[in-house]
């Protein structure tokens, strides 16, 4: 990034107003998404019994969500570019809550794994399209950081989401239903709830903002049309070719490296711990730390990825830091290193999500990001299919949740291999440039 193009204080004063007004509202929209994502791992401390699941079927169930997810994610993305941010994450989160609440209907493995299809299908679009969203409004050295602190809902979810789940399964025979279908019920509300705010509260571009003085909304509209002037490896394609890009089918292999340890991890680490014998609500508290920590982190990890300029080796390190903790489970299988290493894993994964996607939004230029990002997010994501998959047919052939972690582990070596062959080369270009 050129003198030219570093924040004045103007612009300093501009990003803080849109970032005091955005994100504390997509933080606790992203934050509910997630808990109604992963709350099925602490519905099935109940469930699973109650309705004869499985620990395959509780894969198939768990992976399926990804399938839905991954067909309607691009679609949904181009809708938002073509309808509005405002309109179109308002309906998504609308659609999810909604979904997520029905989940207390299931009667049997076959409702559990075609509600969890239609519960990927209602979410699709929302992530993408807020890293979409954000590239409306912030420059793009600010975007690793804000990506960061958009991310912290992930570890604050299971946080805040796992004590919760676990106290929400003692409502087990309240008004005659199971404690599983109260947490479904009561923690899918929240999103209907904030899919109407929405509809008052987010503005769709920098020009529309009558919340930003004048002066800070030309500098933030001449900034980002500056930006988009520049150069980028993926120019404006159509979006069959976008799709079919190198760097954004390499991207989503790397993305889904982090995706599918964070979803895998969020919905079989409940049962992880209670199989150690501990209680429904010490299980929620331990399942709580490791995301406390990681929230802690994740934000001063997009900083010092924004201060420094480099994106690499600040998702390589912590991907394969990840794998290699989960892979020390096996010969450590006490609670106490247990617990140890989920930490440092589940820490590891939310800190590349920052430097991440502003590398990926940074090859992208803005006409392409829509189909671009909802791509990488899409396969990336989509992945989940099969390892969620794969771990239950882990858990139900060996009986070991140690091992159940290993296909999660066989994601991080693609992403840390994918990675190296075709991230090095581009920072190497982009180091040299800089010179």
């Amino acid at each position: 990034m050129s003198a030219a193009m570093q924040i004045d204080s103007l612009g300093q004063a501009t990003v803080r107003r849109v970032s005091y007004r955005l994100l504390p509202f997509l933080m606790v929209a992203y934050l509910v998404c997630y808990i109604d994502r992963v709350n099925a791992g602490f519905a099935a401390l109940q469930m699973n019994k109650a309705l004869g699941i499985s620990p395959a079927v509780f894969g198939l169930g768990g992976g399926i969500f990804f399938v839905s997810y991954c067909l309607f994610e691009v679609p949904s993305n181009l809708a938002l570019a073509r309808f509005g941010a405002r309109r179109w994450i308002a309906r998504i989160m609308i659609s999810w809550g909604l979904v997520s609440g029905f989940m207390a209907a299931s009667a049997g493995p076959n409702s559990f794994v075609l509600i969890r299809f239609l519960l990927g299908a209602a979410e699709a679009g929302f992530f993408p399209g807020v890293i979409l969203y954000l590239t409306y409004w912030f420059p793009a050295e600010q975007r690793a950081k804000i990506v960061g602190i958009f991310m912290v809902a992930i570890p604050v979810s299971g946080f805040i989401g796992a004590p919760i789940s676990a106290a929400l399964l003692g409502l087990n025979g309240f008004w005659g239903l199971a404690g599983w279908q109260w947490l479904f019920i009561l923690e899918a509300a929240p999103a209907v709830i904030l899919g109407f705010v929405c509809l008052a509260w987010l503005t769709d571009k920098p020009e529309h903002a009558a919340w930003l003085p004048p002066e800070q909304r030309d500098w933030l509209s001449r900034r980002l049309s500056d930006e988009e002037r520049q150069r980028k490896p993926v120019e404006h394609v159509p979006v069959m070719h976008i799709i079919r890009n190198r760097y954004v089918l390499a991207m989503a292999l790397v993305y889904a490296g982090g995706a599918t340890a964070s979803s895998g991890l969020g919905l079989w680490m409940p049962q992880f711990i209670k199989s150690f014998g501990v209680s429904t609500m010490a299980t929620g508290w331990l399942t709580a730390l490791p995301n406390i920590i990681a929230a802690a982190v994740m934000v001063w990890w997009g900083f010092q990825s924004d201060r420094s300029g480099e994106r690499y080796w600040h998702t390589l390190g912590p991907l394969m830091i990840s794998g290699i903790a989960l892979v020390l489970c096996i010969p450590f299988p006490g609670l106490a290193a247990t617990i140890a290493l989920l930490c440092l894993s589940v820490t590891a994964t939310a800190v590349t999500r920052g430097p991440f996607w502003a590398l990926a939004s940074e090859w992208l230029s803005s006409r392409s990001a829509a189909a671009g990002l909802a791509m990488i997010n899409a396969i990336g994501t989509g992945m989940g299919f099969f390892c969620n998959l794969f771990m239950g047919w882990t858990k139900q052939a060996t009986g070991s949740y140690p091992l159940t972690m290993l296909p999660v582990v066989g994601f991080v070596v693609v992403a840390s291999v994918v990675l190296v062959w075709i991230g090095r080369p581009h920072a190497v270009r982009l180091a040299a440039a800089a010179e």
